[in-house]
């Protein structure tokens, strides 16, 4: 599996991160089947958070894995925390109890990221610097992040924080690609020039933090997978032609359209299902030519001037 370096970090990652939303929904032997070919096929990133599950979903991994010291070595484990019932909370307090919750569940000492769940409009960054500093202080998180920020809330967080910031999970798939439609329609009076994100996708570029896209084969917000949906023939049509092409499937393509793209993301994955992760395990070896990329951009209804 080839990898990349996770923002400044020091951490060398896998191109793939495993999503482990869906993970409660397994049985026991089931889990651990999962996790066992996740870690064959050199997937040995996972990607958590308290409220999968009512994080019942970090307690089924940690089982399914059958955590120790031996294998906590050769994993490397991200979780984010911020989000509650009918609000966001970064708070010192709050930041600092549901870490220890992640550990407890996860059966670990330390995280390898955290990543801040949604922005929230109350959060005082001078606060969330001080619960950063006591958890990397006290070695329970090395590395820290954001999820679904945009340039600002990430300048701001920045001026008070000690440690960089690596990643940012956001969405991104071929129809959900509004950071791409943004770029190519700059200065023109439609609605896929509008900037909605205020330019994060180059701003994460231009400050070496890793976007994590997440949800990349969904349409709309968790509507439904795009791939074999009959809503979206033309798409499905050209990610079958693209897939014979580079001998993969459809999913492998899909993936691999987000992977061609220079600024080295490392998608999500959200599934399940061993086979469909071993597809997209198989993307980080495809590399899409530009003609192919930019057919499948257009056939996913995304436009150019």
């Amino acid at each position: 599996m080839k990898t990349i370096r996770l923002g400044t970090s020091s951490l060398q990652v896998p191109t793939i991160a495993v999503g482990c939303m869906r993970i409660k929904g397994l049985g026991s032997a089931e889990a651990e089947k999962f996790v066992q070919a996740a870690l064959e096929l050199g997937l040995n990133f996972f990607d958590h958070a308290d409220i999968y599950g009512g994080g019942g979903c970090e307690e089924v991994f940690s089982g399914a894995i059958h955590m120790s010291d031996d294998v906590r070595e050769k994993i490397i484990l991200q979780s984010k925390c911020g989000i509650r019932s009918g609000r966001y909370d970064f708070s010192k307090g709050h930041i600092l109890s549901s870490v220890d919750g992640i550990l407890s569940r996860l059966k670990t000492d330390y995280l390898d990221v955290l990543l801040l769940h949604r922005p929230d409009a109350l959060a005082e960054p001078e606060e969330v610097a001080e619960a950063f500093d006591a958890l990397y202080s006290g070695g329970k998180v090395r590395n820290f992040g954001v999820s679904n920020h945009n340039p600002m809330q990430i300048k701001l967080l920045k001026k008070y924080l000690n440690q960089p910031i690596v990643a940012n999970q956001l969405q991104f798939s071929l129809t959900n690609a509004t950071m791409v439609s943004q770029g190519t329609h700059v200065n023109m009076n439609v609605d896929d020039a509008a900037g909605r994100d205020g330019g994060v996708l180059d701003f994460c570029r231009l400050n070496d933090i890793t976007i994590q896209p997440w949800s990349p084969f969904q349409h709309g917000f968790f509507s439904g997978v795009f791939i074999g949906n009959e809503k979206f023939p033309e798409l499905n049509a050209k990610l079958d032609e693209t897939a014979e092409k580079y001998g993969v499937d459809a999913t492998t393509a899909a993936l691999a359209w987000i992977l061609r793209h220079p600024a080295k993301m490392q998608p999500v994955t959200g599934t399940m299902n061993i086979g469909r992760l071993k597809s997209c395990a198989k993307a980080a070896d495809i590399t899409l030519s530009r003609e192919d990329w930019y057919a499948l951009h257009l056939a996913a209804g995304n436009d150019l001037p």
